[in-house]
């Protein structure tokens, strides 16, 4: 099938097909598209085919969201946690039942591989599965008091309305790392997508809207919204919002901190990246070469933990650059949905323009350019932005290094002595969000796990930079945002933590030893 034809049979499978376009929804409102002024039309990067169109929401049709959000509110945090563990459970197995239709319309809509189309429902369920066993586990603690016959105890209790403000890179994946674990907490979301992949949302949320029918939750636990910055702009201004959780540019992360910051709210950032690989003399070379091709050129580099730098050592920088030209010279470049294909296309002709200045840009400062680099022309690539992945040696100084640009640059940096100097170039990135160092050698190894060692909030050894586990959890310091999703205690940003005090006495003793007779 063509992409046209393959757009048509999945819409289809997953219920959203309206005479080619779906239905809309904000909140549980549904209702007819037009291809009106108001309307964002999604097509696919792999050619340009048209996915459907979908209206934007007014900003009545935000606070109709809002104020059912927030009725919805008053009930859901009254269910017992382990029944809103459950309304999840069903939906990851829902999931489940549509994951490979659900993978295809990722990659149709965002223009990743079908695989890791494949993968992002994956990380789907893998939180689902992840939070119905935190429903069981939200623990407090119990504090020993130094006033006889009282208890102190620490428990935690639901946020209210969080909103989440997801980009296209990862269509769906990073609301539900959100939206999962916010409901087990007892919270309901307002999700405002990428206007850029607004189809997998709705597909996503149809999904999730049947099994909240069946199981007679509220109208308003979980809703959706499509529009562009000035919903955006809403939900970060919005005082009855006590979280904002949102993921894109370090410029787009700027702008909601300071308008939820004015309100004294609280923000979650999952922002850019400028993710390095350290490779010393003591890495296993097929396992470091094999592991930088994938973190640079997989998703067309518009990971946000995509490998951006090489710092290598200078004995072994050669072997390095050789190994890494040959693997380029044979990855595959097309449509994601075709088998053998290693790269797809970038999100639109704005990011291959911004890859190619870029490119342009660092050759000017003194960058040797070694391989790729150039946008392609012929066939399919007329249709779509399809850019060959390229590698650049360069300096860590260099302006260009510096800034993350979305698309598949790896930069090549040599350093020269001991690891403490790689980890230092490492480290002078303004963003800190992963790293990874290859090595057999157990002092490098510690060393680069160490308080001298990576600043960034994932840093790994003989893995690379991309590719993390919901057991974990994810994000990264400095101009990344410091937010954390995922795994581990990130439960904890969508609950408010309250102190109890309770005194089973017949006196009213007072702390400190403070007499007030």
């Amino acid at each position: 099938m063509n992409t046209a034809q393959e757009i048509a049979a999945v819409l289809k499978e997953l219920g959203i097909a309206d005479q080619g376009n779906p239905s809309y929804y904000t909140g549980l409102k549904t209702g007819k598209t037009v291809n009106g002024s108001n309307a964002i039309i999604s097509r696919s990067p792999i050619d340009g085919s048209k996915i459907a169109s979908v209206d934007q929401a007014t900003l009545a049709d935000y606070e109709t969201v809002v104020t059912q959000a927030l009725e919805a509110y008053k009930e859901w945090r009254l269910w017992p946690a382990p029944k809103r563990g459950e309304i999840v459970r069903q939906y990851g197995q829902k999931l489940r039942e549509h994951k490979e239709a659900l993978g295809k319309l990722v990659t149709l809509e965002m223009g990743k591989l079908y695989q890791e189309g494949l993968g992002e429902v994956q990380e789907m369920i893998d939180i689902c599965d992840f939070a119905v066993g935190l429903s069981r586990q939200l623990y407090g603690l119990t504090i020993a008091s130094e006033r006889p016959l009282h208890r102190m105890l620490e428990q935690y209790q639901p946020l209210g309305v969080v909103g989440i403000i997801s980009a296209f890179n990862f269509p769906v994946a990073v609301w539900s790392w959100n939206a999962m674990l916010a409901a087990v907490c007892g919270d309901v979301c307002i999700w405002k997508p990428s206007e850029k992949t607004p189809i997998t949302a709705i597909a996503c949320h149809k999904i999730l809207l049947d099994v909240l029918k069946e199981n007679n939750v509220p109208e308003g636990v979980f809703n959706l919204i499509i529009g562009g910055a000035d919903i955006g702009n809403k939900l970060s201004e919005d005082e009855r919002i006590p979280l904002i959780s949102a993921t894109g540019s370090t410029r787009m992360g700027k702008s909601v901190a300071i308008k939820v910051a004015s309100r004294l709210g609280k923000s979650l950032l999952e922002l850019g990246g400028n993710n390095a690989i350290v490779v010393t003399p003591e890495a296993n070379m097929d396992l470091a070469t094999r592991a930088i091709v994938f973190g640079a050129a997989g998703t067309c580099g518009q990971r946000c933990t995509s490998t951006r730098r090489v710092i290598v050592h200078e004995e072994v920088k050669a072997e390095l650059i050789s190994r890494l030209t040959k693997a380029y010279a044979s990855l595959a470049i097309g449509s994601p949905m075709e088998k053998g294909i290693l790269v797809g296309p970038l999100i639109d002709e704005t990011a291959a323009e911004k890859f190619v200045e870029a490119i342009a840009a660092c050759q000017k400062e003194g960058g040797k350019l070694l391989t790729g680099g150039q946008k392609l022309t012929g066939g399919v690539f007329d249709k779509g932005a399809y850019v060959s992945p390229a590698i650049i040696e360069a300096k860590n100084s260099y302006h260009t290094v510096q800034e993350e640009t979305f698309a598949p640059i790896l930069y090549i940096i040599s350093y020269t002595g001991d690891v403490s100097n790689a980890i230092d170039l490492q480290n002078e990135s303004l963003y800190g969000l992963s790293s990874s160092i290859f090595t057999d050698s157990i002092r490098e190894a510690e060393r680069f796990l160490s308080a001298v060692g990576s600043d960034c909030g994932i840093a790994n050894v003989n893995i690379g930079t991309s590719g993390a586990e919901i057991g974990g959890a994810f994000g990264g310091e400095k101009q990344t945002g410091g937010g954390r999703e995922s795994g581990s205690d990130a439960w904890k940003v969508y609950m408010r933590r309250q102190t109890n005090t309770i005194n089973y006495s017949s006196d009213l003793p007072l702390a400190q030893g403070i007499n007030f007779n």
